[in-house]
């Protein structure tokens, strides 16, 4: 059985995990403690739950098996989805297991459910245009590609038209 909760700190450990997780480099990827550390890496994670932090965990029979999060980047500190001040950057990772079954979809859908309480009207991402599963599941949930940031896809979903 899944079920999703928010995060809490004490699960921080695999909200870090799910964070490289979610870093799409297919080859030669440099350890986790090393790669978040990049200086254009590090502001995702840096000072969690900060102002405009959210993140929801989702368990498979009390076991983490999924996360999902954004964070709202400012003008001088954009992130790689960046699209403006009021639109939060979201990052999803499922452990490799489980992928498959839904979780990810799931994970989005209450993320979309908790941006818009939280009075969001748009969330955006940046993508890989080779990673074709989070891309089709981006495009299937209506994400729409905005820009082009080096080598990857800006893509937003605005909530107040689902």
């Amino acid at each position: 059985m899944i079920h999703v909760k928010s995060f809490e700190q004490s699960e921080h450990a695999f909200l870090t995990d799910m964070m490289y997780e979610a870093i799409h480099i297919p080859e030669n990827k440099p350890p986790k403690e090393e790669l978040l550390n990049l200086p254009h890496i590090k502001k995702y994670s840096e000072g969690w739950g900060r102002k405009g932090d959210r993140a929801i965990i989702a368990f498979e029979d009390n076991f983490p098996v999924g996360a999902a999060w954004y964070r709202l980047f400012g003008e001088n500190q954009k992130g790689y989805g960046y699209v403006d001040d009021k639109t939060p950057e979201l990052g999803i990772a499922v452990i490799n297991k489980v992928r498959g079954k839904g979780i990810g979809n799931l994970l989005m859908e209450k993320l979309f459910e908790t941006a818009s309480r939280d009075g969001y009207t748009s969330l955006s991402l940046s993508v890989d245009p080779k990673n074709n599963q989070a891309v089709q599941l981006y495009k299937k949930l209506g994400f729409e590609q905005c820009d082009l940031s080096g080598t990857s896809w800006t893509m937003i979903y605005n909530i107040s038209s689902s």
